[in-house]
């Protein structure tokens, strides 16, 4: 072994001192060769004939140089550097190939690294916790349009904490915050911000720690504790200008002096994970007191005991749950718990779209390789003599082969570090981008399994796309060669063949990704038609504030107060409508019971007995654009002290009065009776894609509103009728905070844009495999058109006309596009119904886009054709005759 070892060590030195090495050798070899002359002339040799000798004798100079080079050194690694020189020496000289060749593995690579690195942190990678597979998601229900049906109260929550034997930690945070409700005071000024409540023990519960200072003590989680925030990681430097001594300050918020303990690690991102889309920068401690009587609030997350697994603790919550809703009597019961991974919770719903995600890139990567296969077989039947030479002058198979493959290693490496460099590029703008709300979105980096999968890809696709030309030139000799350039040769004809079956298997995979693409497009295209219920555009929303009113506890001056700010804001010209609302479609929700008085329900009906619930203002209808189809708006005169009221959506009127008119009705909202003054239209809440389900809107002055949403609608735009309104507000309130109009429709573009975000990302890729697929097609044709130029021209001598050579021409390219147009839709049809779930009011076996895509790849074959058809019409036949 220790000889084995020496020997190896010996060899890699001797690798790094062949300069010196060589001199040495060459005087050791002149100086046994002159020794072997002058014996040869003692025993009367002539002089030339005494050298000849010597020189059998040795066995040739450059032979035993080989030979001892070899037994010093590393024979594989010196033949690796070989062939890397002459790979280099070849590359440089042929410019336009490789850098064509670095391009197309640049984008096959580039998108495959990015694809990669978010499916790897969404779907692979484990959530950024201390043991992440014990922690679970813990909801009421099944129905998450509600928020309020998969939230627990207090009481409830405190029982199962205490009642429970399979979770080692039960924790929970406040569902119902929205973004920019608090405040914080910076230097005088009020600053929107987006805080969150968490149970004492959430981050023990993630196994978070802090990067700065301790997380909330047990007496900062009770009713009269010392307030106390942490701050997220990014809040902190951006706000805070990372100064580590803001710990144990006390800062303002939300008019009260609040004490800063700590600073979350940057790895962890509350919105991220809980509340895609949100950015959430400040963290309280709940108050389980204050939120006692505010109904289901609290969403739970648990930790299992070691060696309990999901199944066990459901089992156990099953037969927990009916004892805990008996205990509590006053909720109504209802109350369950369905156990899931958190994991599986926060990136469950997007599985099955990331691995078709993943699958268009991994064809873009087949197409790549395809296309370069094409390329190289066309380059290496230009060098075939120069492969049958090397071939005759002893160069084995194996060697060829070798020096092919390390051609196609080199362009693959230097493709893989470009398409490293786009994909960092392209990973930097997802990462930061505010307008997907997708989770984890923001964490996704190019880390070392992303740099090792590249790694992967580049050796796998350099193999691909290398290994066939290199088995197809590598088994000439110098006689097949020579025959290749002969009129009609089989050879030539089986090459020809090779590269045609390649372009239409380039041409199939074309035809999957773009029907593919078409089908999501036009889903796509179907939910932006869906009617929302009201209209986004020319639309707007900011927050606003009048607690700063006299006597704000007083609910009527508190309304009066409110009535005052839409009559000014109202006023501003270019403002067609206005209203508050406490809640808005497509961002957060909440439920309350809501069912016909006197009517009877069955069982299966009394599940559906609540609503979602909006607080309004009169004008917020009209503002939205929403319509009223029967009955009356909510109005100034449906005040605290007159009959409690509500506006209910079509699916609440057909639920609870089948057949019948509402209006005038009465019902239970909440537990209080309401009459029903009207019916709007149905409004999509919480997705895009989904219906409706039942709604009501209150009246303001009769109810508890959550949030404060102006709302205007104006043809304006939301930047140039800021300043008029922002003016108006501090008018009544000096103290209202700064911030923007956020415009509806960018709320709806929230709420798509993990739909948008596939699309627009299979689209491109599937752009991508159109354009390299005409490329192929372009380059078989212009290659089959170079090589039969002296038969072209042979048949224009006899007659043949323009029209005639290239109508042959672009008959053979819609042959190659057909036969792959073919191939594509049958493979299709199998893709289409894999991707079914993901389409929307879409057939898997849509027609028009079969039919359309169908018609694009034979446009893009015919304009790729049509250029080497007209080359081709155009030969001189007297000199392609003169050339042969």
């Amino acid at each position: 072994m220790m000889a084995s070892m020496r020997e190896l060590l010996n060899r890699m030195r001797s690798f790094f001192r062949k300069k010196e090495l060589d001199q040495d050798l060459d005087a050791e070899l002149g100086s046994h060769l002159e020794h072997a002359i002058d014996e040869n002339i003692q025993r009367g040799m002539t002089a030339e004939e005494a050298r000849r000798q010597a020189l059998i004798r040795i066995g040739g100079v450059t032979q035993a140089k080989e030979q001892q080079r070899e037994a010093r050194g590393l024979p594989a690694l010196d033949i690796l550097m070989q062939d890397l020189r002459y790979t280099l020496r070849t590359l440089r000289r042929d410019r336009s190939f490789a850098l064509i060749a670095i391009l197309i593995l640049a984008l096959g690579i580039g998108a495959n690294i990015v694809v990669f690195s978010v499916v790897n942190t969404i779907l692979l990678r484990p959530l950024p916790f201390h043991d992440p597979q014990q922690l679970v998601w813990i909801t009421g229900g099944n129905d998450a349009k509600n928020l309020s049906n998969v939230t627990y109260p207090v009481a409830i929550y405190e029982d199962y904490v205490r009642q429970n034997q399979s979770l080692q930690s039960l924790t929970s945070y406040f569902a119902f915050s929205a973004a920019n409700e608090d405040r914080l005071m910076d230097h005088g000024v009020e600053k929107p911000i987006t805080a969150f409540m968490v149970a004492g023990n959430f981050f023990q519960t993630l196994g978070v720690q802090p990067t700065l200072g301790r997380l909330f003590t047990p007496n900062e989680c009770q009713k009269g504790g010392r307030p106390a925030v942490l701050l997220t990681y990014p809040f902190w430097r951006r706000q805070f200008n990372a100064d580590p001594s803001i710990v144990g300050k006390v800062v303002t918020m939300d008019n009260q002096p609040v004490t800063v303990v700590g600073v979350l690690p940057s790895s962890f991102n509350f919105g991220s994970i809980f509340l895609p889309g949100m950015n959430v920068q400040v963290l309280f401690p709940i108050i389980m007191d204050d939120i006692r009587n505010e109904g289901d609030a609290l969403a739970l997350i648990g930790r299992l005991k070691p060696g309990v697994t999901v199944a066990g603790a459901q089992a156990e919550a099953n037969a927990l749950f009916p004892r805990i809703n008996a205990a509590h009597p006053e909720f109504g019961g209802g109350f369950q718990a369905i156990i899931t991974g958190l994991k599986d919770h926060v990136s469950g719903n997007l599985r099955r779209s990331l691995i078709v995600l993943w699958s268009a890139v991994g064809l873009i990567l087949l197409i790549v390789c395809v296309n370069l296969s094409n390329l190289m077989l066309a380059r290496a039947a230009a060098r075939s003599q120069e492969f049958a030479l090397r071939s005759a002058l002893g160069s084995g198979r194996l060697r060829l082969i070798r020096q092919l493959l390390t051609e196609s290693l080199v362009l693959s490496i230097a493709g893989a570090f470009l398409g490293l460099l786009l994909a960092c590029a392209g990973i930097y703008a997802l990462a930061h981008s505010s307008s997907i709300a997708i989770p984890m979105l923001n964490s996704v980096t190019v880390n070392g399994t992303a740099v090792g999968w590249t790694v992967l890809i580049t050796v796998a696709t350099a193999v691909f796309f290398g290994l066939a030309p290199a088995l197809k030139m590598s088994g000439k000799n110098l006689q097949e060669s020579l025959k290749e350039m002969g009129r009609g040769s089989s050879t030539g004809k089986m090459h020809e063949r090779l590269r045609g079956t390649l372009v239409i298997l380039e041409v199939a995979l074309s035809c999957v990704l773009l029907i593919g693409a078409g089908l999501l497009l036009r889903s796509f295209l179907r939910i932006m038609d869906v009617d929302l219920g009201f209209q986004p555009s020319h639309a707007a929303t900011m927050q606003i504030d009048y607690q700063e009113q006299n006597d704000y506890k007083n609910p009527d001056r508190r309304y009066a107060a409110l009535q005052e700010i839409l009559r000014r804001v109202q006023a501003i010209p270019g403002i067609e409508a206005a209203g508050v609302t406490d809640n808005l479609p497509l961002e957060r929700n909440r439920g309350w019971g809501f069912s016909a008085v006197g009517r009877a329900y069955t069982k299966e009906e009394e599940k559906n007995t609540d609503a979602l619930v909006y607080i309004v203002t009169p004008g917020y209808l009209g503002a939205m654009g929403m319509h009223l189809i029967e009955g009356r708006d909510i109005s100034w005169q449906d005040s605290s002290k007159s009959e409690p009221v509500a506006v209910i959506n079509e699916t609440a009127a057909r639920f609870n009065w089948p057949g019948q008119d509402p209006i005038g009705r009465m019902a239970m909202v909440g537990g209080r009776k309401s009459r029903i003054i009207g019916v709007i239209s149905d409004v999509r809440e919480s997705s895009v894609e989904e219906r409706s389900s039942s709604q009501m809107y209150l009246p303001w002055s009769q109810n508890g509103p959550e949030g404060n949403n102006l709302v205007v609608r104006t043809k304006l735009a939301p930047d140039v009728l800021e300043s008029s309104v922002m003016s108006t507000l501090r008018s009544m309130n000096p103290a209202q905070p700064a911030t923007e109009f956020r415009p509806i429709q960018q709320i709806v573009d929230r709420a798509v844009s993990p739909r948008r975000f596939f699309v627009l990302l299979v689209g491109a890729f599937a752009a991508l495999g159109l354009i390299l697929a005409s490329l192929g097609i372009y380059g078989v044709i212009s290659y089959s058109v170079t090589q039969r130029t002296q038969e072209i021209g042979i048949r224009m001598a006899l007659g043949a006309t323009m029209g005639r050579v290239q109508r042959d021409v672009l008959w053979r390219t819609l042959r190659l596009a057909l036969l792959g147009i073919a191939l594509g839709a049958a493979l299709s049809f199998v893709v289409a119904r894999l991707i079914a779930a993901l389409l929307f009011a879409t057939q898997p076996t849509d027609h028009a886009t079969f039919a359309g895509v169908a018609l694009l790849l034979i446009a893009v074959a015919f304009f790729a054709g049509y250029i080497p058809a007209r080359r081709a019409s155009r030969i001189d036949p007297m000199i392609a005759l003169r050339n042969d």
